[in-house]
């Protein structure tokens, strides 16, 4: 029984490209069929140079060919679902953010269940998601925000990327802890919010550091608060949201990579090897310090355990605000 299962384990590892068959063994091409690694959204933002950044790198180790794919659709749902229902081959694998946690609690009709469905490979990377002013803006405080908000209910609007992101999280989150009503003005992505906050047509934006930042040092835009546990190493001077006021308000963005549930343990432990490897590189990790996510590996394990607690714990923040899913 063990030779046969060995000899089932050896063989399912062939055909992924992630050891290398004699040629008597397997035909030429199975290690030439490619590596599909899903990106749920549009080609050219942060997320996107991750995915292409990890895809280069496995590519090279394995030798086998990782292509990325970005299959968008229903705010990111169509290509996390899409890796769900894939075979558990190790042939498909996603990138797979925290708003893929958050779904479930913000729209009536999800058809996967992040825990359940997936075989969690490993962490890449995290992201601080900040709260930004308008230099015109009175507050200059998340705390200041809170007390302006309670004496002047409904007048206050933040921006957001859109409904469903992280962002979006966390102005319910102000809204529900803080028992404040700032009103939630989502847009279509990050350089839509910034370029009112900048006209100043909204006084806030929820959104991550690096298209904004450059602003700040401008003078063009002020930071508020983090919505981080810590405060940002890079902004010292910048006070948490729990430290204005809010227990328990803890929003990190995070990026890691995962293939189907049921997808063979060997196959997940090595290519978390590969990631581990990967995000060790000086190079992979330029190209996510540029574009404004910091590298932070989390093997198998942690990465379920990060998905479990984050799904639980957000699912109890939007419960407790009695917010409906749309």
């Amino acid at each position: 029984m063990r030779t046969v299962r060995a000899s089932v384990i050896a063989v399912v590892f062939a055909a992924i490209g992630l050891v290398t068959p004699a040629p008597a063994q397997a035909p030429a091409g199975d290690t030439s069929r490619p590596i599909t690694l899903v990106v749920p959204i549009a080609a050219g933002g942060g997320m996107d140079t991750i995915g292409r950044a990890i895809a280069e790198k496995l590519q090279e180790r394995l030798k086998q060919p990782v292509v990325v794919e970005n299959r968008v659709g229903a705010g990111g749902v169509t290509g996390v679902d899409y890796v769900a229902k894939a075979a558990p081959d190790g042939r498909t694998l996603l990138l797979l953010d925290i708003s893929a946690v958050l779904h479930k609690w913000l729209h009536k009709s999800v058809p996967f269940d992040v825990v359940a469905d997936f075989a969690p490979v490993a962490k890449v990377a995290t992201s601080s998601l900040l709260l930004f002013g308008h230099p015109s803006f009175p507050a200059n405080t998340a705390h200041e925000v809170i007390a302006q908000a309670r004496a002047a209910p409904g007048k206050l609007s933040a921006g957001t990327p859109g409904v469903g992101t992280p962002h979006h999280l966390a102005m319910l989150m102000l809204n529900a802890i803080a028992k404040v009503d700032i009103t939630h003005v989502p847009y279509r992505g990050t350089n839509l919010a910034l370029n009112d906050i900048l006209g100043g047509q909204i006084p806030m934006i929820w959104a991550t550091p690096v298209a904004v930042m450059p602003h700040v040092a401008a003078g063009k835009v002020k930071v508020l608060g983090t919505a981080s546990a810590e405060r940002e190493a890079s902004l010292p001077q910048v006070p948490t949201m729990q430290e204005s006021g809010l227990p328990g308000f803890h929003v990190q963005i995070f990026f890691g990579l995962a293939a189907p549930a049921r997808t063979p343990q060997p196959l997940v432990e090595r290519l978390d090897r590969e990631i581990m490897a990967i995000v060790a590189m000086p190079e992979v990790q330029e190209r996510m310090e540029k574009v404004g996510f910091t590298p932070g590996y989390g093997d198998s394990a942690a990465f379920r355990a990060l998905l479990a607690a984050d799904h639980a714990r957000y699912g109890e923040v939007i419960r407790a605000a009695g917010i409906q899913p749309n």
